[in-house]
């Protein structure tokens, strides 16, 4: 069910294995789940791990502000395939960690317009393996549903070195992920409380339109 040629998609913020055969079933590419404490969608890695397993896709963990040791640790144990970093982690931290194991490893910054994304792909489009554009709140690091100005961002979309990936998040959904998609043509939309019906409950019908939208959205900018 997944299209090579467009757009992927990671379902993010899982706690249950049935969620995550939901998710897979529907056509995501990636499976996502959080490993921050403190988080309603906090899960540990060998949770993280059985969620995996269920949806039978790679497995993006999300951390922040944890020692070396600790990320590699959870990665280790939950069989990551991609870990993304949501705190302040700087360069130094992301080279050293790629070089710890064969996961890659994504960057998400929160960003309320242009300067805030210029800045990020200026730090970290050269050490990380993606750059994930969040939504910015006060005193979150994510999981907020909060979007940012796609319009001003689309046109430095070109500005990533080869090979980082471009993924967009925060406050997308079901209804406007064909126009995120169509703006700003991401390498992967990644979305949490968007297709949720409470905090870490998938809602199945919601992860399913948008799986199908954010390929619709795809074949529409590639026709454009």
């Amino acid at each position: 069910m997944t299209d090579p040629t467009g757009v992927k998609v990671k379902i993010c913020g899982l706690r249950r294995p049935g969620d995550a055969v939901v998710a897979a079933q529907a056509g995501a590419d990636y499976l996502g789940c959080v490993l921050v404490e403190g988080s309603p969608r906090a899960v540990t890695a060998a949770e993280a791990r059985e969620v995996a397993q269920a949806g039978g896709l790679p497995l993006v963990i999300v951390v922040a502000d944890r020692p070396l040791e600790w990320v590699e640790e959870a990665a280790g144990v939950s069989g990551a395939a991609v870990i993304q970093l949501h705190g302040d982690e700087d360069p130094a931290f992301i080279t050293a960690l790629r070089q710890r194991g064969p996961w890659a490893v994504w960057k998400a910054v929160r960003t309320r317009g242009a300067e805030d994304a210029r800045a990020a792909f200026a730090s970290f489009g050269g050490v990380s393996g993606g750059i994930v554009l969040d939504g910015w709140a006060p005193g979150a690091l994510g999981g907020t549903g909060v979007a940012f100005q796609w319009e001003e961002v689309a046109p430095l979309r070109e500005s990533l070195p080869a090979g980082c990936l471009f993924i967009a998040a925060g406050g997308l959904n079901p209804e406007n992920v064909m126009r995120v998609v169509s703006v700003l043509t991401p390498d992967v939309v990644d979305v949490s409380s968007g297709v949720e019906q409470s905090p870490g409950l998938k809602d199945p019908v919601r992860v399913r339109d948008f799986v199908k939208f954010a390929r619709s959205g795809s074949t529409q900018g590639m026709d454009s």
